[in-house]
């Protein structure tokens, strides 16, 4: 090494930085007496560039196999969100435990679609206790209920009271499904729109839960409020008439406007069979599309 620095005029550190590098660069090699050996550049820089390669290679796969992490990460942050977002409730048990919970958090509002299908009495007898304590501590109650709610005079005792409470109430002739929507944050909604005891999901989804109220607000603005007698057009037509007029202008059977009217099956019937004699119709659905041509719907 000193003889070397010697040679070419360079300090013995400057010599052993210099092999180093040549080393580093694959360009310098001990043979097998262990004296160092130059290595030629074509042969020492393929396999520097070989080794670069590899390292290269190495370096994709970990970018690789951290990519496929972070993936698996943010799908499950997803799944969960989307959990987070809608839950099923199964049973009618487990809705009306959930009912309970929502009612003691609401803040502001809550509002409802109710079926005359959804309005029995163990279940205004649940609903009752929550409903005067959420009007007790000032949330804003609205609900609709069907027309033929006021046909059955202990519905019309609850409703009377719940009005005395500070809720308002209104009737609509067709309610497509039970629904309850707190705060505007939360909307329950059935798992079968036609037996609301088989459960219920309990959405949180913004866009769902904004649908949900804005159904709610259409059917709101064209429901009579309680208390008021049911409105007579000119024809001598109250919102019933006019629904079933459609509904036999569009060839539902007597058991389908019955169970969407929330009546009997014999009232139905008795409803529409005055109207085929008004009418001047042989069947129900001549009656529909006379009433079509008069302008009755």
């Amino acid at each position: 090494m000193q003889q070397l620095a010697q040679r070419l005029g360079a300090t013995e550190k400057q010599i052993r930085q210099a092999l180093d590098q040549l080393a580093d660069l694959s360009l310098l090699t001990n043979d097998e007496s262990g004296s160092l050996k130059a290595v030629g550049p074509s042969v020492g820089l393929t396999a520097l560039l070989a080794q670069a390669e590899q390292e290269v290679l190495e370096r994709q796969q970990q970018i690789s196999a951290t990519r496929e992490a972070i993936a698996a990460i943010a799908l499950e942050q997803e799944r969960q969100a989307q959990r987070e977002l809608s839950t099923r409730l199964e049973g009618i048990d487990a809705v009306r435990a959930r009912i309970e919970q929502l009612s003691r958090n609401v803040h502001s509002e809550c509002v409802s679609l109710n079926p005359r299908s959804t309005q029995t009495p163990d279940a205004k007898s649940a609903s009752t206790p929550l409903n005067q304590a959420m009007l007790a501590r000032g949330v804003a109650m609205r609900a609709i209920y069907q027309e033929s709610y006021r046909n059955d005079p202990a519905l019309v005792t609850h409703a009377r009271w719940l009005t005395g409470l500070g809720a308002t109430l209104r009737t609509a002739s067709t309610i497509p499904m039970l629904a309850i929507v707190y705060d505007r944050e939360v909307a329950l909604l059935p798992l079968d729109p036609h037996n609301s005891r088989l459960g219920a999901v309990e959405v949180r989804s913004p866009g769902m839960v904004a649908a949900v109220y804005a159904l709610f607000e259409q059917i709101w603005a064209g429901a009579m409020p309680f208390g008021e007698p049911a409105p007579i057009d000119d024809d001598g037509l109250n919102p019933q008439d006019k629904q079933l007029l459609s509904m036999l202008a569009e060839g539902h059977t007597d058991e389908m406007a019955a169970r969407k009217l929330g009546v009997s099956l014999r009232t139905v019937r008795r409803m529409a069979a005055d109207l085929m004699e008004r009418l001047d119709a042989r069947s129900r659905f001549q009656a529909g599309l006379a009433a079509g041509r008069r302008g009755w719907v």
